[in-house]
């Protein structure tokens, strides 16, 4: 929940700043981005972070070697989308790039549920809710991979 509150809390805030004056914000696919990249910055800096770390690895598919690896690299992709969504000429291309990226984390999330797995002590979001939430994620990057 906390990845959604941080892609509508930023898209709000920016859109407002656009609305406000700020040129760069001055159209909502900006703001969409500039929400987006907020978003993949909290939840790239929980595969580096303890304990959420360590729930990210537990929540990569048995069948899948190496999930420490898997986690680091995931975490760089999205820290490298989030800051390509902040440069207009490669931003499209960024957005794509990440909603291909959810897709290929989904199962992991799948997994997860199914395992009745925790994120932070808490049980992961149900897979109803969390397909829910996925669509609406990769919705965003395709939205902001329209060219303006």
């Amino acid at each position: 929940m906390v990845p959604l509150i941080v892609l509508l809390g930023g898209f709000a805030a920016l859109r407002l700043l656009g609305l406000a004056g700020v040129d760069a914000l001055d159209h909502w696919q900006a703001a969409l981005r500039g929400g987006l990249a907020l978003m993949f910055a909290v939840t790239g800096s929980a595969h580096f972070t303890r304990p959420r770390r360590d729930d990210l690895v537990a929540m990569v598919p048995p069948a899948l070697p190496r999930p420490a690896l898997l986690v680091t690299v995931t975490g760089v992709l999205e820290f490298a989308g989030a800051a390509a969504l902040l440069l207009p000429p490669v931003a499209p291309y960024a957005a794509v790039a990440l909603a291909l990226l959810l897709l290929a984390l989904f199962p992991a999330n799948v997994s997860a549920a199914r395992r009745g797995l925790t994120l932070a002590g808490r049980p992961v979001t149900p897979l109803p809710q969390r397909t829910a939430l996925q669509a609406v994620f990769v919705g965003a990057a395709l939205a902001a991979a329209v060219p303006v």
